[in-house]
């Protein structure tokens, strides 16, 4: 009989290498995996809850999952993210657990699933995760104020609830939506280009179309989340709307604003966050001469007006996610900042391992690539355990709730780069344990 317990970290892992290297022996053990996970014969395992002394590494893994499920079963991406939500969750806490994770994190393509019950024209890969068509934009600047609240009692938001109800019966974990935020929605559905035009030339008409989304999509969504779940978490996305893209100012005064704006007279208000603006690095840029570049990431030192830029850019993302500090591999902000503002603001820290940084196709000098992984992974470890111990870390260390939580690998595909996951996560498993605060007094007080 088959058993995930028989793949503790790192031989799943390893097993995960030699299926993506094409080995047809993996890909038979693989198989005889995958059957035994979606016929439910490791549920018991899923229902294990993650230890609470410990550093965790937190994955979405939807991307490879899907890339498995195709490899052995031919299973493509529409009956993938719309069917059969048992095949689903299994496979992705299979995975999960092959790569040595203990605490599970439920995430699907929430950018296209967001967009595609509003009516948007969508491309569907075989293997690969939809999004929307650009070419067939829903909303313009004429039919905006035409768009109306969709079901969500079916289709894809159907097959969202059927994905969380199921996460919730094998885990235990309160269920988590996630959505994409009004500024991301609108990028998706007003088209990114005709919206940045906007940004700059009308920004009254930028404010209006994300009060409408916020209005008629995102509040009208979270409220159905709660009412179908009640001890439900919401998760809102909105990299279109981060730093980088449209500057500090601009995520603040549009992309936040207008997460503020759903949530206003929402009694779930702090059960909702949005953890993925990136770019904290622009930030702290001024203008410079013509000689002048910035280079390397800006430290926790910077000069006192270019830090009051970054840390009013924080507090302006802490009011959309009051349950931890993120720091994303795109901020290009030295993690002491980050480790600093979460114990200045009693919060938990977790850090962010991008797609680009792992990902197999991108990597020029695969061995210098690995020692500066291992480094920043050793840096990263060293800040949280460091948070953890210092804080008012409750006493579960949030290993029940459903969100993203100290090492964070924001997607990990078919395509990432297995031995750099791996080394992250060896500095995962030797960040080991760590002696929280209330007990460190209490051993002092001894």
């Amino acid at each position: 009989m088959t058993k995930i317990e028989d793949y503790p970290y790192p031989s799943g892992l390893h097993l995960l290498k030699r299926w993506q290297a094409g080995d047809a022996d993996a890909k038979a053990e693989m198989a005889r995996i995958f059957d035994a996970a979606i016929a439910g014969d490791f549920d018991a395992n899923f229902a294990i809850p993650a230890p609470s002394n410990e550093i965790h590494a937190t994955a979405s893994v939807h991307m490879l999952a899907l890339a498995i499920l195709f490899d052995l079963y031919g299973v493509e991406t529409k009956e993938y993210y719309n069917t059969d939500p048992y095949r689903y969750v299994r496979a992705n806490l299979a995975v999960s657990r092959l790569l040595g994770i203990k605490k599970f994190y439920m995430t699907w393509a929430l950018y296209a699933m967001t967009c595609e019950p509003l009516g948007q024209v969508m491309m569907y890969p075989d293997r690969f995760p939809h999004g929307a068509d650009p070419d067939y934009p829903l909303i313009n600047k004429e039919n905006w104020q035409d768009l109306k609240t969709p079901d969500f009692t079916t289709g894809v938001p159907k097959a969202i609830d059927d994905i969380m109800r199921v996460t919730e019966e094998l885990t235990g974990m309160p269920p988590l939506l996630q959505i994409t935020a009004p500024y991301s929605l609108a990028a998706d559905i007003y088209g990114q280009e005709p919206l940045l035009a906007d940004v700059v030339h009308e920004p009254e008409r930028v404010n209006a179309v994300l009060d409408h989304l916020a209005e008629k999509v995102v509040a009208p969504w979270m409220d159905h989340h709660i009412e179908t779940f009640p001890n439900g978490w919401i998760e809102l996305s909105d990299a279109s709307g981060s730093p980088f893209f449209i500057g500090p100012e601009n995520c603040k005064n549009m992309s936040i604003r207008s997460i503020r704006h759903a949530l206003k007279g929402k009694d779930y208000a702090d059960r909702v966050y949005d953890n993925n603006y990136r770019g904290d690095f622009v930030s702290e840029v001024k203008k410079k001469g013509r000689g002048g570049r910035r280079r390397g990431g800006a430290s926790a030192d910077t000069g006192e007006g270019v830090a009051s830029g970054l840390l009013e850019l924080t507090d302006a993302k802490v009011s959309v996610n009051p349950q931890f500090i993120m720091r994303l591999e795109a901020d290009k902000v030295d993690i002491s900042f980050y480790e600093e503002q979460a114990i200045k603001r009693n919060m938990p820290l977790t850090v962010g391992i991008g797609s680009p940084q792992i990902d197999r196709n991108s990597i020029a000098d695969l061995n210098e690539t690995k020692q500066e992984i291992a480094d920043a992974a050793r840096s990263y470890v060293s800040a949280i355990k460091k948070v953890c111990e210092t804080i008012d870390l409750p006493e579960d260390n949030y290993v029940t709730e459903p969100w993203a939580s100290q090492v964070y690998f924001e997607d990990v595909n078919g395509e990432s780069q297995l031995d750099l996951v791996e080394i992250i996560l060896d500095e995962v498993q030797r960040g080991g344990t760590f002696v929280r605060k209330a007990q460190l007094q209490t051993e002092d007080a001894g």
